[in-house]
């Protein structure tokens, strides 16, 4: 590392150098601004429960499904490991996802993956932080000694409300009340501010020693895992380099996160989603505009192609024709999203106060032979389109989300592929 250290250094590549840094550490910014938003004065250890589903009201994270309560804990194993449990959710899609603290998924628990170890009356899980070993049952290794447990519990209309919320009541993490760790700063801080607070993360939960080399590009800003940053030893011209680097690395993030690569109309997930290795640029991105993706395996997230890339700016109608119902063993949905300058996307207040369609919906109108015609406008298409209408928002880009759960093996290697939503 530190030969490779001095060169970059020698070479005074401190914007290079910056711009790299960003974006290493943008998942780390994400996760613990997250952690800081949910609840202030928030005890990790500790499931904290969301009783509604998600409505335009709740910008806590970014591109949130509609179809799912949750439950979110942040763990904290430093002091030894800590029990999990986790209900049988019978016909109900339930599942509790672990991330680290660089947004991988070390583990999703459901009875997709554990059904051996979720009994009829639920199952326990042992949550074991790096170079710790436990006697405990069904130990789950993490990757970092802080992370995110987020629960997801699907909810089948209104009248299932009730039902759901008991589901959340029967999930439990045992473990130290441990105050949560604060004074992040944001990601459009300055670089002191950022850098500071990324070195605290770094020391925190150190990275995985595959970075070695990524850490080694950065290193002549100061910034090394267990070390402060110390913005001091920084002249001005440096801090303009750096300033330039960042400024390089937010647009190149923001304007990814925007564009994709489509096959008929869809721009469909990298096999790595969710487990990124050193996809530093892919893990950022995501960290932006999809914090928690799921792996493949669990979820399919899918964005269709707008006039700008993700992003539509028409007015509409547009449709989405299904031909044959999406092949999934739990559940599918759209979502309707307004988007930020960022990128970052949210739901958006309408007339129906529906946010997304999906199998579950009630009234959706088929037509003779079977498919099903989702209008997508700024306005209600009328008649009997109405029925099947996901309002966009009144103005302004938006952007939309297909999720499918459970997906099964044709809809994951692309032998069924969603039609393109056509502008009408």
């Amino acid at each position: 590392m530190l030969p490779a250290a001095r060169a970059l250094a020698a070479q005074g590549d401190l914007k290079g150098a910056a711009r790299e840094a960003w974006i290493y550490a943008l998942p780390l910014i994400e996760m613990a601004n997250t952690r800081q938003a949910q609840s202030p004065g928030l005890v990790v250890n500790r499931f904290h429960h969301v009783r509604k589903l998600t409505d335009p009201s709740r910008r806590q994270v970014t591109a949130p499904n509609n179809d799912t309560l949750f439950s979110s804990a942040w763990f904290d194993l430093s002091q030894g490991p800590v029990t999990l449990t986790v209900p049988n959710g019978g016909h109900r899609y339930l599942a509790v996802q672990l991330l680290d603290m660089y947004t991988n998924t070390n583990a999703c628990i459901s009875k997709r993956t554990f059904s051996r170890e979720i009994g009829p009356e639920g199952g326990t899980f042992t949550l074991v932080g790096p170079g710790q070993r436990s006697k405990g049952p069904n130990p789950i290794h993490l990757a970092t000694p802080h992370g995110w447990a987020l629960a997801r519990i699907l909810v089948d209309g209104p009248d299932d409300l009730n039902a759901a919320c008991a589901a959340q009541d029967l999930l439990s993490l045992s473990g130290p009340a441990i105050p949560a760790a604060g004074g992040y700063a944001r990601r459009n801080a300055a670089p002191a501010d950022y850098f500071t607070s990324a070195a605290r993360l770094l020391q925190s939960d150190p990275p995985p020693r595959q970075d070695r080399t990524a850490l080694a590009r950065f290193a002549a800003l100061g910034l090394r895992p267990g070390k402060p940053f110390d913005p001091g030893r920084l002249s001005a011209s440096d801090l303009a380099e750096i300033e330039a680097g960042i400024a390089e690395a937010r647009s190149k993030i923001v304007s990814a996160g925007k564009s994709a690569h489509f096959i008929d109309g869809w721009s469909y997930p990298k096999a790595n989603l969710g487990n990124f290795e050193q996809d530093y640029d892919y893990r950022a991105i995501v960290a932006l505009v999809g914090l928690a993706a799921n792996t493949p395996e669990e979820a399919l997230y899918l964005s269709p192609q707008g006039e700008s890339g993700r992003l539509f700016t028409d007015d509409g109608p547009y449709r989405l024709q299904l031909p044959t119902p999406p092949p999934v063993e739990a559940f599918w949905s759209l979502t309707m999203y307004e988007a930020t300058d960022e990128g970052q996307l949210y739901l958006t207040a309408n007339p129906l106060d529906r946010y997304s369609i999906g199998d579950r919906t009630k009234g959706l109108r088929t037509n003779s032979d079977g498919s099903l015609d989702i209008w997508i406008s700024r306005s209600d298409p009328g008649g009997d389109r109405t029925a099947n209408w996901l309002p966009a928002p009144a103005s302004g880009p938006f952007s939309l989300s297909f999720r499918a759960y459970w997906p099964r093996e044709e809809f994951r290697d692309g032998r069924y592929r969603l039609p393109p939503i056509e502008r009408v």
